[in-house]
């Protein structure tokens, strides 16, 4: 959690000091193009595996944004991402301790409704469909049995996942420092039967971008 307050208060200090250095001109009414690449700090939520205790790890996030402008200061931001999420976790399996650490490798598509109060700034806020391409465990046991490590790999894992995400794009000249914070809205386990750990994922995330214009 300290990271996290810690990062995000970098990411409003910078935005805050670059805004107000900013001259570029009005660009709301153009279609635009943009890569960027940065960082997903991600966790679990809604843990109701027993005895499961969950910590955040970094990983990568980077893709390709467009905005297409409906009227000077609103528009649409759809977005393809590749995004590394994941965890780290202790707990008590089959009568011994246990740690995780797991890293989970997603195509990220959030369609963003996007709102532009002056050229500098962009709100953004919307549904994102997210589909998991792999996921690695980095399994660690007292005992290291293998019923242990079968309970994780043979977890019924949601591919398809819904979720919802918002944030605010700080827009100088063809540069974009995002910043952003995202919830998944359905669990991992996908039909019920997972047994340990289920959960849903969150996490913030912070970019570097170029945009076309």
């Amino acid at each position: 959690m300290k990271k996290l307050v810690l990062m995000t208060m970098a990411v409003v200090f910078m935005a805050t000091y670059m805004i107000a250095q900013d001259t570029s001109e009005d660009t709301r009414g153009q279609f635009q193009f943009g890569i960027k690449a940065g960082t997903n700090f991600s966790n679990v939520y809604d843990e109701r595996g027993e005895d499961f205790r969950a910590d955040g790890k970094f990983g990568f996030a980077g893709g390709v944004f467009m905005t297409v402008p409906i009227g000077k200061g609103f528009g649409i931001q759809p977005e393809v991402l590749f995004s590394q999420k994941g965890f780290k976790a202790e707990g008590r399996l089959l009568g011994t301790n246990y740690g995780l650490t797991r890293t989970t490798n997603f195509i990220d598509i959030p369609l963003l409704i996007a709102v532009k109060p002056i050229s500098a700034v962009t709100i953004l806020a919307g549904p994102q469909f997210s589909y998991l391409l792999r996921q690695k465990d980095d399994f660690r046991s007292d005992a290291g049995s293998i019923e242990q490590i079968e309970e994780f790999e043979n977890d019924n894992i949601r591919k398809n996942i819904l979720g919802v995400t918002g944030g605010l794009d700080i827009n100088l000249n063809q540069l974009v420092i995002g910043a952003r914070a995202g919830w998944d809205l359905s669990t991992n386990n996908g039909d019920g039967t997972s047994q340990t750990p289920r959960y849903k994922n969150a996490w913030v995330q912070a970019t570097l971008g170029f945009r076309f214009l």
